[in-house]
């Protein structure tokens, strides 16, 4: 079957770029940077779909459920990316957001011809990693066709889980599986058909918005500060720190001491400081408030 590339605004050309190999490298880059400027728009105009789709991972995860991305090339790569992020920066468990590329673990850092084509794939890669209908799925592909997306998109209804969709071209196949389509609508790229620049920008920026969206409504945040961190190196060690003292206004030097005595759970150093019980009351209120400090204080 013959694909109609130029019903995808996402392969058509720009008009703004026409002479982009011509002119000088600033007028280059200029070019490329009012591009860009284009995506953050693109992103605010579909806020509220935006708006659900983080409610439904957040009901997922309060159901113990997972999120999965699932994409191919850059698309797979960037939610991988997102996913691989969420530990480190919210606490949270390996599996509670996982990323899925078409070709597997190798195409991460090489393409794997025709991998994006295979939509049986698609299926065994969420059949493989035991998907549930307690689970959530992220279906991400520029052009809103990808076979192998659309194979998982299609299981994973079959199974009864929630499937979001989140693509940059409008009435797209995988918009019409969706229970929340995201369609981030950025225009026709700067190189033609080139859909890791302004496209892959605006899944980045979605993808962002997702995960952190839930993990905060999920009690990972206090205020704007992320205190479920891991300290798994110097760096973060010391930002749990400031973290802390941010948090109770405390010095320094309390700041350690509570970090100390609740094992390096600078959630539980907050606590302590804020309300001046000890490391086992501190984790104590937080089980019982399900991780969220405005509750414990």
């Amino acid at each position: 079957m013959t694909i109609q590339l130029q019903n995808f605004i996402t392969e058509s050309r720009n008009q703004a770029s026409t002479d982009i190999d011509i002119v000088s490298t600033e007028a280059m880059l200029n070019i490329i940077n009012n591009e860009d400027k284009k995506v953050a728009l693109a992103v605010e105009a579909i806020l509220p779909k935006i708006a659900q789709a983080v409610d439904l991972i957040h009901n997922a995860f309060s159901k113990s459920g997972r999120l999965i991305y699932c994409g191919a090339g850059t698309s797979g790569r960037l939610g991988i990316l997102d996913a691989s992020e969420c530990p480190p920066t919210f606490g949270s468990p390996a599996e509670q957001v996982i990323g899925l590329i078409a070709g597997g673990q190798q195409a991460i850092l090489k393409a794997v011809e025709n991998a994006e084509d295979n939509q049986q794939a698609g299926q065994q890669d969420l059949i493989d990693i035991q998907l549930t209908a307690q689970d959530i799925l992220v279906g991400i592909a520029a052009s809103g066709r990808t076979p192998y997306v659309i194979g998982a998109m299609q299981y994973a209804q079959q199974l009864g889980c929630k499937v979001i969709s989140l693509t940059c071209n409008d009435n797209s196949k995988m918009a019409d599986i969706a229970d929340v389509p995201l369609a981030v609508i950025v225009g026709p790229e700067v190189v033609t058909g080139s859909s890791r620049l302004k496209a892959g920008t605006a899944q980045k920026m979605v993808l962002n918005m997702l995960s952190t969206g839930a993990m905060i409504k999920s009690g990972k945040v206090f205020g704007n500060l992320m205190v479920d961190v891991q300290a798994t190196n110097a760096k973060l060690i010391e930002r749990q720190k400031k973290i802390i003292m941010e948090a109770t206004d405390c010095s320094r030097e309390t700041a350690e001491v509570a970090l100390q005595e609740s094992g390096n759970h600078c959630k539980t150093a907050i606590v302590m400081v804020l309300t001046g019980v000890d490391a086992q009351q501190a984790k104590n209120s937080l089980q019982q408030h399900q991780g969220f400090i405005r509750q414990c204080i």
